[in-house]
């Protein structure tokens, strides 16, 4: 393609047309760093002319506001030396323009002609960006410290709750002891049960730190675990095993799950072996698919005929799950034969996959 440009005043237009439709601040500079051309969006940014501008020093413009120890580095220090530098960052407090924060870009120019050395100086503006981030970086820093504060709390909480029940069932414990009913005294230990399990399930939860979402699996498993240390004699040992998929569930619904959970393997280990049995089980099964999950607590025990028959259908544990599994908009079904009793609690419409219980 032939060269349109025919001489040298055609070169110089069309590159003063370039420098004057650039929109960021753009100027020009000779090897003594003199003025020699600027674009329009200069002018207008920095609020100085064309003849106070072209010719003169770079360091005099504007009543020497750029006089700037940085600038005179980058210029003076840096561009000799690498002939090219991207984002230097200037922070300066112009007179009438106010603190201002720029990047620099600059390029030293050679000709084959060796005509001298032109440098061409762009400049941005990022005085609202770094305001915006200094914001960010505010707010983040208050929003951890809300979450640090809120931790405390919140630990400070689940302590006073756990002495709180700890009390209660001290306090029922201890009135089971001094009254003479029978009947009144079968209820209050069943109340101390029901609160030191409220307890187990507040205290799991404690020790998981606090986090919204909750592996489920190894939480039953150290719910169970803690409730076979406190219910399992050698008397009439009875494994309780957990099998669970590795689903995790709000903190909000592991509470209700734990208490379920602590309720029906509770009615299973009371209730399900009358007489001492070698390979009596408990077995408590979880698996979730999405927002659907499935549990299920069986036993291999006499079946409903003791297990269920034993704690009336308005007995407290079974109020309590009732009212539980409503809460967790699920639906329970129980299943009676010979060989023991399942229940089952199921979220939505749930096929299982996991192999059944022998």
């Amino acid at each position: 393609m032939k060269n349109q440009l025919h001489g040298i005043e055609d070169a110089q237009t069309l590159a003063e047309a370039i420098v004057d439709t650039i929109h960021e601040p753009f100027i020009v500079l000779d090897a003594q760093f003199r003025v020699l051309a600027a674009s329009r969006s200069f002018y207008a940014t920095f609020e100085v002319d064309p003849e106070h501008t072209i010719g003169n020093l770079l360091y005099s413009l504007g009543d020497g506001q750029w006089d700037i120890p940085a600038l005179r580095v980058l210029m003076e220090t840096i561009i000799p030396e690498k002939a090219a530098m991207d984002g230097f960052e200037v922070d300066h407090d112009f007179p009438g323009l106010g603190r201002r924060i720029m990047l620099l870009n600059a390029r030293k120019v050679l000709y084959e002609t060796g005509a001298g050395t032109t440098i061409l100086l762009a400049f941005t503006d990022i005085t609202a960006r770094r305001a915006i981030e200094m914001e960010k970086e505010e707010l983040l820093g208050k929003t951890e410290e809300l979450l640090r504060q809120k931790q405390v709390l919140l630990q400070e909480m689940q302590h006073r709750v756990a002495n709180s029940l700890q009390i209660i069932a001290s306090i029922l414990m201890l009135k089971a002891r001094l009254v003479t009913s029978e009947e009144t005294r079968h209820h209050l230990e069943d109340a101390h049960q029901r609160v030191m399990s409220v307890a187990a399930v507040q205290s799991h939860l404690h020790a998981l730190g606090g986090v919204d979402q909750i592996e489920v699996g190894p939480y039953l498993s150290k719910l169970c675990a803690s409730l076979a240390a406190s219910m399992i004699d050698e008397g009439q040992p009875i494994q309780l095993k957990v099998i669970a998929d590795a689903g995790q569930i709000g903190s909000d619904k592991a509470v209700s799950i734990g208490l379920i959970v602590t309720e029906l393997v509770i009615n299973a280990v009371k209730y399900a072996f009358p007489a001492q049995k070698t390979d009596a089980l408990v077995r408590v099964t979880y698996e979730s698919k999405g927002d659907n999950w499935k549990l299920i607590v069986s036993d291999n025990g006499v079946g409903k005929s003791a297990a269920v028959d034993a704690e009336t259908p308005g007995g407290l544990g079974t109020i309590i799950v009732k009212a539980l599994v409503q809460q967790l908009d699920a639906h329970m079904e129980m299943v009676s034969a010979p060989a023991g009793l399942s229940v089952s609690i199921t979220r939505a419409t749930f096929e299982s996959r996991l192999p059944k219980a022998a």
